[in-house]
């Protein structure tokens, strides 16, 4: 599995005291269990080091040019035809909260007032979605201001109309029933602990976590 990947990391220089598959082990073994960075095993390598590259991963874009490197080689064999558009629900437990107020760290301001939740909107996230106009969502998204949203964007969103909409429109009633695609793939990335229960303060280092189980449960 690592092989597959190794070409696509980046390349170490110099007298490092940790190769990249020791790297790679270590964050797996956080990923799937959940724990903290102090308690990962010693055999491992020094915990802060790990945590230090795995930030450094996150926010330079790594573990996303290799999960888009992975694809256009074809050993993760996803063909992405429409954009699912659900939510899902992360416990924040309290060591995940109160990050420093950094500009390049917060989350994403952008919310429809009559949406549920706030998004976090990844930088290179619009740009990949970029070629599909044609987005998946439950009606509990078909709020006028979300729809507006995703209409500005250049999106036809596929949303059925509440039954007390005064005007009604008309959706691809096909496509709609496809929505359960995305339920799927949040039991299968919510088996990962460090995605169940989110400990990081940063977005981009849980971003970082999700990618990382994404590409890891591909080659699996």
């Amino acid at each position: 599995q690592y092989e597959k990947i190794a070409k696509y990391l980046p390349r170490q220089r110099g007298n490092v005291s940790m190769s990249n598959l020791q790297l790679i082990n270590a964050i797996l073994y956080v990923t799937e269990n959940g724990c903290k960075w102090r308690a990962l095993p010693e055999t491992y390598g020094n915990w802060h080091t790990i945590y230090v590259r795995m930030n450094r991963w996150s926010k330079n874009g790594v573990l996303s040019r290799v999960f888009a490197a992975l694809q256009t080689e074809g050993i993760i064999q996803t063909n992405v035809e429409v954009v699912c558009l659900d939510s899902t629900t992360v416990k924040v437990h309290p060591d995940g909260t109160g990050a420093l107020k950094k500009e390049d760290n917060r989350r994403s301001e952008d919310r429809a007032e009559d949406s549920p939740r706030r998004f976090i909107w990844l930088p290179h996230l619009t740009d990949r979605l970029s070629a599909f106009r044609s987005p998946e969502a439950q009606n509990t998204y078909e709020g006028d201001k979300m729809r507006a949203v995703a209409k500005k964007l250049g999106y036809n969103p596929v949303v059925p109309p509440k039954k007390n909409r005064i005007d009604p429109w008309e959706y691809d009633r096909i496509l709609y029933k496809r929505r359960n695609e995305v339920e799927r793939f949040f039991r299968r990335i919510k088996r990962f602990r460090r995605i169940f229960t989110r400990y990081d303060k940063l977005d981009i280092v849980f971003a970082g976590f999700i990618l990382f189980a994404m590409i890891f449960d591909s080659l699996v």
